[in-house]
């Protein structure tokens, strides 16, 4: 679960994460995308088809939004740490 899962998103979050999500099928599944535009022209439960999409999209958005937006531990803290494992290792 992410960190953020218990929050509802605002009209822009939202955007930004259907858009994400979007760039993310393009990028990975075009071929696969034409043959379920064409296969739900051919349906009747296009409205909860649609409603799935809209949620696998918002989905894959945070994995997007997380996967390039996490910000890296900082370089004085990772020292920190490095010199205290040393130090336990150590025995000082």
């Amino acid at each position: 679960m992410t960190r953020d899962a218990g929050r509802r998103e605002g009209p822009g979050e939202q955007t930004v994460l259907l858009v994400a999500g979007l760039a993310d099928v393009a990028v990975s599944t075009l071929g696969s995308a034409l043959g379920l535009v064409r296969g739900l022209a051919r349906r009747s439960d296009t409205a909860e088809l649609v409603a799935d999409a809209e949620q696998d999209l918002m989905a894959r958005g945070r994995l997007v939004r997380d996967r390039y937006a996490a910000v890296p531990p900082a370089h004085l803290e990772v020292l920190a740490r490095h010199v205290l494992a040393t130090r336990v290792r150590d025995g000082d």
